[in-house]
């Protein structure tokens, strides 16, 4: 079914709720569409994208990296996710940094994100967040059939077609958040 799987071995995620992290368990259970994603277990040491995909055969263009950005105005600091495909990058100091209503964007602070959302770094996942925080995914995101993001743990993987990411609460598909 998964035609981006390449070694992995991929089960339903609600059976194997085990692999993934709190919050994102905790999600997956009151998702609709659930039952359309898989989980992988993985060398939690493999989980950076290019170290992944190299060692599992997963293609690169079918990975989404998700990122936590924190924007700043004054004293108040606001919190997006942005996922992008892997071969790009997000558009932080632009479109993110407008959006958030910032004078400042940059990626969090590994210890914020990581405290914030409940999940490992290096696994960070869409599925889970804060439910004030904007999930901003890039419209090949979006669109595409088949994409693997992480589970909130290093030692996992998530597949999922796009157009669930873009159910997610929260979500918006921002053009040009990808260059």
């Amino acid at each position: 079914m998964w035609s981006i799987a390449g070694s992995l071995s991929p089960a339903p995620v609600l059976d194997r709720l085990d692999l993934v992290a709190g919050p994102v368990a905790t999600a997956l259970r009151a998702m609709a569409d659930a039952d359309r994603l898989a989980v992988s277990a993985i060398d939690p040491a493999l989980a950076d994208t290019a170290e992944f995909c190299a060692h599992y055969g997963s293609p690169l263009g079918a990975s989404a990296n998700c990122v936590i950005v924190a924007g700043k105005r004054g004293d108040a600091v606001r919190y997006a996710a942005c996922v992008v495909l892997a071969t790009t990058r997000a558009d932080v100091n632009g479109v993110v940094r407008r959006r958030l209503d910032a004078r400042r964007a940059s990626f969090a602070p590994m210890d914020d994100a990581v405290a914030l959302t409940g999940m490992e770094h290096g696994g960070i996942t869409p599925v889970g967040l804060p439910a004030d925080w904007p999930v901003l995914l890039a419209p090949e995101v979006a669109a595409a059939p088949e994409l693997v993001v992480g589970s909130g743990v290093r030692g996992s993987k998530l597949l999922v077609p796009g157009e669930v990411l873009a159910k997610l609460p929260g979500a918006e598909v921002l053009e040009g958040l990808a260059r």
